[in-house]
């Protein structure tokens, strides 16, 4: 009898045990790490949140305690936000209980859980990035080492940490492009990118991202331009078929909220594009992502970019890096069309950070593994002189963004909100408008409407930012909303000519100037007492403006719920 031949054993990976542990143990560095390395970052910049922030946060309120689509209780509905799904995670929490409900472990929730909710995203990241890499490397343990290498390096980048603890919707965004990459990266390996669940899951993708922010909106072309880049022969036809079928997956949410927009508010674009006046961008554009490189480091940049060529250069299987070079082209595509944002540290990019820290690493590993070993050595000082060199600036400008944040949601919440609450106590005022420009803590804490001079939440004040009427904006103000205090300061006071405007200083009276051009006013007609001016102006200058002077980096609003006046007397 013929005894059959014995299976081929199969060699175990060296270092491998019975079960998951070794998996595990891989994914937890990969993902673990950067995480730590990122909340360290993001602990740098305390109890920050920018004020734009809060504008979500109060819709959020109103929606979840059934008010509809407003930033405060009864007034009209304006789509005053530009990222439904962010606005929508944030209402899912209030209804569960944790998110403006009170505090963890001694800090507002407000705070807490919408950076627990950004370390989240940012983990997820890190998860993404060992995706890529368990399909472009073959070796499982130094997939984790260069996952954790890139999430790392990310996660020092302030540009990135920052945004991220922000309260904004940047973490949404940055994890969903990430994924999107993830998937078409497996894809593209297995030889799945024209199958219909990866062609439905990437449309899907990026519609989340569309929803997310505007310009995400770009992310609608990763499947089909990878297809195009990538089709080989004979496949065109289901290639076509992929990409429509994406399409439509795409499509069907979008279409579904902007036939919602459309139905509510009788537009097609979310009322913040209105009051920024965003067109479409001029050849002049293309030169906005130039202004990524001074800040990543022209060395580390550099060094990349050479690594980028030798790995291209040399024969190899260079398909998932085209995949990954597509998402950073729409990333950058994406930064490039947006207006210039006022609250500065390149707060469009965060994609380009995450992607461009995956593509350096994948990059600098092939290059280092062609390379003889003079060359690798020559490459391993390059790179610690260039990280030196752009580790050096980021610390730099970490430290003086902790020093000066962007406007800080507790300082309006206390500026524009409970200040005002106890300058209208003062003053008999418990009812009314207040204008600023400043309006998301303000929309948390002001018992008054607010009303945005800026256009935000405002959609008569939309169209004349639109329009360049400052005129019209004035006479709006003045004439048709008579509110019964206005807040003003620094260059809202130049841009809306307010302060100029003759009809200021015969309606209203000054209770306080924190310096020319910038303060609380009052209107006239309302104030028969002189002495009750007095006492709100001693109250402004000697509580009020301390108060704001003192709030730091870590320092808490107190209450933040309508007609609290807390966040004075808080530290």
């Amino acid at each position: 009898m013929v005894q059959a031949p014995e299976s081929p054993s199969v060699r175990p990976e060296f270092g491998a045990r019975p079960g998951r542990v070794i998996p595990a143990l891989r994914w937890s560095m990969a993902v673990g790490v950067p995480t730590v390395v990122l909340a360290a970052h993001m602990a740098l910049y305390g109890r920050w949140l920018v004020d734009d922030a809060a504008i979500t946060f109060a819709y959020a309120r109103s929606l979840a305690e059934g008010a509809g689509p407003v930033l405060q209780a009864g007034t009209t509905p304006v789509e005053g936000w530009s990222n439904p799904t962010w606005l929508a995670l944030l209402t899912v929490a209030i209804g569960f209980g944790l998110f403006d409900h009170g505090s963890w472990f001694g800090v507002p929730d407000l705070v807490m859980f919408p950076k627990a909710l950004a370390l989240v995203c940012g983990a997820g990241v890190a998860a993404g990035f060992h995706v890529v890499m368990r399909e472009v490397v073959g070796d499982r343990w130094r997939a984790a080492v260069l996952a954790a290498t890139a999430g790392s390096l990310v996660g020092l980048v302030p540009s990135y940490a920052v945004w991220l603890a922000s309260g904004l919707e940047n973490p949404l965004l940055t994890v969903t492009v990430i994924a999107l990459t993830a998937l078409l990266v497996r894809a593209e390996a297995r030889g799945r990118l024209t199958t219909p669940t990866t062609a439905i899951v990437a449309g899907l993708l990026a519609a989340v991202a569309a929803l997310t922010r505007p310009d995400g909106l770009v992310y609608m072309l990763g499947l089909p331009t990878v297809l195009l880049l990538l089709v080989r022969g004979g496949e065109p036809g289901r290639s076509v078929r992929a990409a429509g079928l994406s399409m439509l997956a795409f499509v069907v949410p979008v279409g579904t909220y902007l036939a919602w927009r459309w139905s509510t508010f009788g537009l097609l674009i979310p009322n913040t594009a209105v009051a920024k006046s965003q067109g479409l961008p001029g050849m002049t554009a293309l030169n906005r992502p130039a202004e990524l490189v001074s800040v990543a480091g022209w060395l580390l940049v550099c060094v990349v970019v050479a690594a980028l060529g030798a790995a291209s250069l040399r024969p190899g299987r260079h398909r998932p890096l085209v995949v990954m070079l597509v998402l950073l082209g729409l990333a950058l595509g994406a930064y490039a069309v947006l207006e210039p944002d006022w609250m500065g540290l390149q707060r469009f990019a965060t994609p380009v950070w995450a992607l461009a820290a995956l593509i350096g690493v994948v990059s600098m590993d092939r290059a280092l593994r062609l390379a003889t070993i003079r060359g690798r050595l020559v490459a391993v000082v390059l790179v610690g002189v260039a990280l030196t060199v752009s580790g050096t600036s980021w610390w730099q400008t970490a430290r003086t963004f902790r020093e000066a944040p962007t406007v800080r949601l507790c300082g309006v919440a206390v500026a524009m909100g409970a200040g005002p609450n106890v300058l209208g106590d003062i003053l008999g005022i418990r009812t009314g408008r207040l204008a600023t420009p400043d309006i998301g803590g303000a929309a948390l804490v002001s018992r008054y409407e607010i009303v945005d001079l800026v256009g935000l939440a405002s959609g008569p004040i939309a169209r004349f930012h639109a329009d360049g009427d400052m005129a019209g904006l004035r006479n709006f103000v003045l004439d048709e909303v008579r509110p019964e205090m206005i807040e003003i300061h620094g260059a809202w006071t130049r841009a809306t000519g307010l302060l100029e405007d003759p009809r200021m200083s015969e309606r209203y009276l000054p209770i306080y100037m924190e310096r020319p051009g910038s303060g609380y006013f009052v209107r006239r007609d309302l104030v028969p007492d002189p002495a009750v001016l007095d006492q709100a102006t001693r109250f402004a200058e000697q509580v009020l403006q301390p108060r704001r002077e003192s709030i730091g980096p870590r320092s808490s609003c107190g209450s933040l719920r309508p007609g609290s006046t807390d966040a004075v007397a808080s530290d």
